[in-house]
């Protein structure tokens, strides 16, 4: 596989697929050079920021594999034993449940500071790692002999490779010359744990496409869930101006009947919604992980776990030496296969169930009571746990530009 020593390995971006990747490297006989431009407290101890992550149950397992898992606190994991997903205020609902012997769940939620700060320890005396924080990357190439990175600071930094693991609006992928699709959904997502005196979500997830907004509650245990609203984003400004009480009172009218009384427990947080979807995954000598390669829609629950997947997998290709760039390549179509439908399903979904027109409307129950059949459900459930991916036939071993889809016209 290997024609090379891989010697030295640059990765930017010490978020949860930077850090995995390092991980994954651990007992490879390769130095890593982690940069990241915010401060080392801010990655040693993150402070909660909204965000509960639906762990499948493949990315379970990897995370047991790296070391991971067990640093996690039982307490910060919260089982899913299924999803509901309604149109508006229906009283049908289509339910994925959980298939096979193996497990009584989709997955676990988990919120993402607690994974972040999980895999900062695990590489927490790591051998021939260095992690450098506050760390600004101003350029990035790679040449026939190797990959270079210039930090603000006037220091170039050298090695065999570089790997992109910044953020889906990856600075890094843009000095490779690499491109992305970029889907901006004009929307934004605001997340808040509520407390409840009732509980009759029972663990599973409910989600519906409300006019002019999605509502999801995710089950944080007895009396506790994960409130997450996304508006337009001008709506989204003015709740998020409101005094406290008044977006209270917005919450329980959304959600009467839903959880009984409630009250908020945090602040509010905000994510404006962009997919991207990368025209590369990899050239010679440099690869993108997370984000900085697919950046999902939250609906899905997906983007971390494919983040995930593709540094695990990157690390294995990795660990037995420089490969060959063909042996990268099909890496990159691989991960490309793995993501791709999700994305564009996704992106239409999004599309049909954010659109209130006479139009849309019947198309989005019809939708839902497909997807509520054995065969539509089952399947969904086995992908929701990371037990069966998507796939489709690459189109290029180049990873071209994505050519638009059959439902462009919904989605925008």
């Amino acid at each position: 596989m290997s024609h090379e020593t891989l010697d030295n390995i640059i990765i930017v971006g010490a978020g949860p697929a930077g850090l995995a990747l390092a991980r994954s490297l651990a007992d490879a006989p390769v130095r890593i050079t982690l940069l990241e431009y915010q401060s080392e407290e801010s990655i040693v101890d993150p402070a909660p920021d909204g965000r509960e992550i639906a762990l499948t149950l493949r990315s379970q397992r990897i995370l047991n594999d790296l070391g991971v898992w067990p640093l996690i606190p039982k307490e910060e994991i919260h089982p899913l034993r299924g999803a509901r997903v309604r149109d508006g205020r229906s009283s049908f609902a289509m339910a994925i449940d959980p298939v096979g012997r193996d497990s009584d769940n989709l997955g676990n939620l988990v919120p993402n500071h607690a994974i972040r700060r999980a895999l900062y320890q695990s590489v927490t005396g790591q051998a021939r790692l260095d992690l450098r924080t506050e760390q600004r990357v101003i350029g990035a190439a790679v040449t026939e002999g190797g990959a270079e990175v210039r930090l603000a600071s006037g220091e170039t930094l050298r090695g065999a490779m570089v790997v992109a693991a910044d953020s889906r609006f990856s600075a890094v992928r843009g000095m490779l010359g690499i491109g992305a699709r970029i889907h901006k959904t004009e929307r934004t997502m605001i997340c808040m744990r509520v407390r409840h005196s009732d509980d009759p979500l029972g663990g599973k997830a409910l989600e519906w496409f409300d006019h002019g907004r999605t509502v999801a509650l995710l089950p944080l245990g007895l009396g506790l869930t994960s409130f997450v609203l996304t508006l337009p984003d001008a709506k989204a400004a003015d709740f998020l101006a409101w005094p406290e009480a008044c977006r209270e009172s917005y919450a329980k009218a959304i959600l009467v009947g839903e959880l009984g009384d409630i009250e908020a427990v945090e602040q509010p947080f905000a994510y404006p919604l962009t997919m991207t979807f990368s025209e590369r995954f990899v050239r010679p000598r440099a690869a993108l992980v997370g984000d900085a390669a697919v950046g999902m829609h939250p609906v899905t629950a997906h983007g971390f776990n494919f983040g995930l997947a593709g540094a695990w997998e990157l690390g294995r290709v990795l660990r037995g030496g420089m490969p060959r760039y063909a042996r990268l390549v099909r890496y990159a179509i691989e991960q490309q296969m793995a993501t791709l439908p999700l994305y564009e399903a996704t992106r239409h979904l999004v599309g049909l169930y954010t659109d209130d027109t006479p139009f849309a409307r019947p198309v989005r129950k019809a939708v839902l009571r497909l997807g509520a059949s054995k065969p539509v459900s089952g399947a969904l459930a086995l992908l929701l746990s990371g037990n069966r991916r998507l796939g489709i036939p690459a189109r290029s071993a180049g990873l071209p530009s994505l050519p638009p889809g059959p439902l462009s016209r919904l989605s925008g």
